[in-house]
């Protein structure tokens, strides 16, 4: 009989994250803070001295989302703020990596982002009209992104992200930070969000 591939990671809280069937009790924020930091957005194709980590793109999907839903409730902030925690274990991969990979990878990605909701009290899977404000927010990052530090042109990123409703009230300057700055900023939001 053939052995099992081995499907968990050793995180640096000591758990033990099966990838294939996450259990909500093997996820602490520190693991996803910390993760998230060190993965690059862009396959790290961004101007400055760091690679723009995931914790910085979520933060500011989070900042976004509460912009643009001002009355939002406090978990569906936390829940833009997470929009990407599967990230820590699975990496960022840009969309037309996605799609060549296939419905795998959809399918890993809500397992782990159904344990990580349940860890910290959002329901498994998020209301449609909820997932669409924050997927709005997350398109408007992106958009900042490609723009700011990615080498896009304008219409470039309007074409693949459409163009953002009002420019110019969006934040001027990306900066990418180093690591462990933004993973304290990642675990600071997250604990005013979830005390």
């Amino acid at each position: 009989m053939a052995k099992q591939p081995r499907a968990w990671q050793r995180m640096l809280s000591g758990r033990r994250l099966d990838l294939l069937d996450p259990t909500p009790v093997d996820i602490e924020i520190e693991d996803i803070a910390h993760g998230l930091a060190f993965v690059a957005r862009w396959n790290g194709q961004t101007i400055g001295d760091f690679a723009y980590s995931v914790a910085e793109h979520s933060i500011l999907v989070e900042r976004l989302f509460s912009k643009t839903n001002p009355k939002a409730p406090v978990k569906w902030q936390l829940a833009a703020l997470l929009h990407d925690a599967p990230e820590y274990v699975i990496g960022d991969m840009i969309s037309p990596v996605k799609a060549a990979v296939g419905p795998g990878y959809a399918a890993l990605d809500d397992r782990l982002t159904a344990a990580i909701h349940l860890r910290f009290g959002l329901p498994a899977a998020i209301p449609a009209a909820i997932k669409k404000q924050i997927k709005k927010a997350d398109k408007i990052s992106a958009w900042l992104e490609a723009t700011q530090i990615a080498g896009f042109s304008i219409e470039e990123a309007n074409r693949f992200f459409g163009p953002p409703d009002d420019v110019a009230a969006l934040p001027t300057e990306l900066t990418p930070r180093p690591p462990m700055e933004v993973k304290a900023d990642f675990i600071a939001r997250f604990e005013e969000l979830c005390p």
